[in-house]
């Protein structure tokens, strides 16, 4: 019974300290691209229509996209300079332009694309993978499917919208691991 007992204390201690150095052995660098990306996708009017990406080198985080809000851009650049280990965000975000016709296309694509097939699955949740941006009636769709044939499909949905006048694919196929 003891012996038992014993071989259960000592593989629990393993699995801790396991689990222990497997936190311990994440960079730096992969720990604070974490924290970023965590601290983008719950800002609060970050939605379908933005686009939000980061690049980090040592302390410094550069903030790229596209965003509808202005408010959007201000609340990343700050909650992204409260993260520990970054001492200085470069704010290269953009916010686009004010326009009912970019509105207009924006409600429009979106219906097109997540009616389409299979894709409705890509509209769930708080923070969809596939993002629509709009600027002077030019769609880019960023982000990332599952499939070769799902980005195509958003891709053809995009381009029967009326009054657009280019898309640009640029969603990405998830690895499988």
């Amino acid at each position: 019974m003891k012996t038992t007992s014993r071989k259960v204390i000592a593989l629990a201690a393993l699995i801790l300290l396991s689990a222990a150095s497997a936190v311990a052995g994440t960079p730096p660098e992969q720990q604070t691209m974490d924290k970023v990306r965590k601290e983008l996708v719950t800002l609060p009017y970050f939605g379908v229509f933005d686009n939000l990406e980061y690049k980090v080198e040592g302390g410094t985080v550069t903030l790229y996209g596209q965003v509808v809000r202005p408010s959007t851009r201000s609340d990343a650049a700050k909650r992204v300079a409260k993260v520990e280990g970054v001492d200085r965000v470069i704010n290269n975000i953009e916010v686009l332009p004010l326009s009912g016709f970019d509105d207009s296309i924006r409600a429009r694509e979106y219906r097109a694309i997540f009616r389409s097939g299979s894709l409705y699955r890509y509209a769930l949740g708080a923070n969809p993978s596939i993002h629509i941006i709009v600027d002077r009636g030019r769609v880019t769709l960023e982000g990332v499917v599952s499939s070769q044939m799902d980005s195509q499909l958003a891709a053809i949905a995009a381009r029967g919208v009326s009054g657009v006048f280019a898309v640009t694919n640029n969603l990405r196929v998830e690895r499988k691991s």
